[in-house]
């Protein structure tokens, strides 16, 4: 562990997105952390409060290039920039002494080949896969702790996989059909506007997107099938709701063999005990149970009527699906406790 009296030296590279700002807003107020550079292509030489007005009198940051980062005199590099961006810095970075956290999709997947056949795009780093790790810390924690190279997980895979893994570890569901259900606010098509999430298409509206091809899919396929899951068992189905942050993601799943409400709340709540960010909920949870925080809230019933497993979560799509479990990883690589900056309580209403 390193000794917490130094401050631990960090750097956002695209600090002026979604993801980037709430990482910015989460960090300022981290005990052990000091934020060495923010970063910004587009905005180099203005404040942080001139994009984000949230920071003024408050976060003072200067925004620079990313060429002005010193990446030897910094422990963490936070990349919240787009997919096919992040690879570049990653390879410019590789053989430095910081340590990186991707925010991006670059290196979530098993292999370059996935990753083109999904983004249509060819990967300019392929060498950097071997050494990625999946930032799923409730499922790859001891890979975490010594990754130079963390992948943060996307934030429907984060949602949808944290309310199937239980049923899949325990061998408790047919593991050739699972079909997931999820809506999200707007905040997860980033920040830059396009005709999608124009307020006009967006207000008192609700529409389905991405339909079999959604690059999400993939990254769940490929987790869940670690855990016991089918080859391309999952039919996976994206909505926009008409909010700005938030996922709800349903999973239905059919069980191998007879089961109660009793049983299938005992699995989850054994799974998840030691947990700090995973709540298990009587009652299916709201969005507003969750938002501005970096929890999950899952609740899982049993409908005999037809025979299936239900499971539902939450999550704040910019923190635990996003920034806060950056943050958890980061907290996680430098031998800290994963709650440590990250103790904020959802807001509600």
């Amino acid at each position: 562990m390193k000794n917490t009296q130094e401050p631990l030296r960090v750097a956002i590279v695209g600090a002026t997105g979604y993801t980037g700002s709430e990482l910015l807003r989460i960090l300022w107020q981290h005990p052990f952390v000091e934020i060495t550079a923010v970063t910004s292509e587009r905005h180099a030489g203005k404040d942080i409060s001139s994009i984000h007005p949230h920071f003024r009198n408050i976060i003072p940051y200067e925004l620079t290039h990313a060429d002005a980062l010193h990446p030897e005199e910094t422990d963490i590099v936070f990349l919240a920039l787009p997919h096919g961006v992040s690879m570049d810095y990653v390879q410019k970075l590789s053989d430095k002494h910081c340590r990186i956290i991707d925010l991006s999709g670059d290196y979530r997947l098993s292999s370059p080949e996935v990753y083109q056949e999904w983004y249509g795009k060819s990967h300019v780093h392929p060498e950097g896969f071997p050494d990625a790790v999946y930032g799923l810390l409730e499922l790859y924690r001891d890979r975490i702790v010594s990754s130079r190279l963390t992948a943060n997980p996307g934030c429907y895979p984060t949602c949808s996989i944290l309310a199937t893994l239980p049923l899949l570890e325990a061998g408790l569901i047919d593991p050739t059909r699972i079909i997931i259900d999820a809506k999200s606010g707007t905040t997860g098509a980033g920040i830059s506007p396009n005709a999608v999430t124009h307020f006009s298409n967006v207000s008192d509206n609700f529409r389905a997107y991405g339909l079999k091809t959604h690059r999400h899919t993939i990254e769940i396929e490929e987790q869940l099938r670690t855990l016991g899951a089918a080859t391309d068992s999952v039919l996976f189905t994206p909505h926009l709701l008409p909010v700005d942050r938030g996922i709800l993601a349903t999973i239905y799943s059919q069980p191998r063999k007879s089961i109660t409400e009793k049983d299938l709340r005992e699995v989850y709540h054994a799974r998840y005990a030691d947990e700090p960010f995973v709540r298990m909920r009587d009652m299916p949870p709201t969005l507003k149970d969750v938002r501005g925080s970096n929890y999950c809230d899952i609740h899982v019933t049993y409908d005999g009527r037809t025979g299936q497993i239900i499971a539902l979560a939450t999550i704040d799509n910019l923190v635990k699906g996003a920034a806060g479990q950056a943050v958890q990883n980061m907290n996680c690589m430098l031998g800290l406790p994963e709650d440590t900056g990250l103790s904020h309580i959802p807001m509600h209403p």
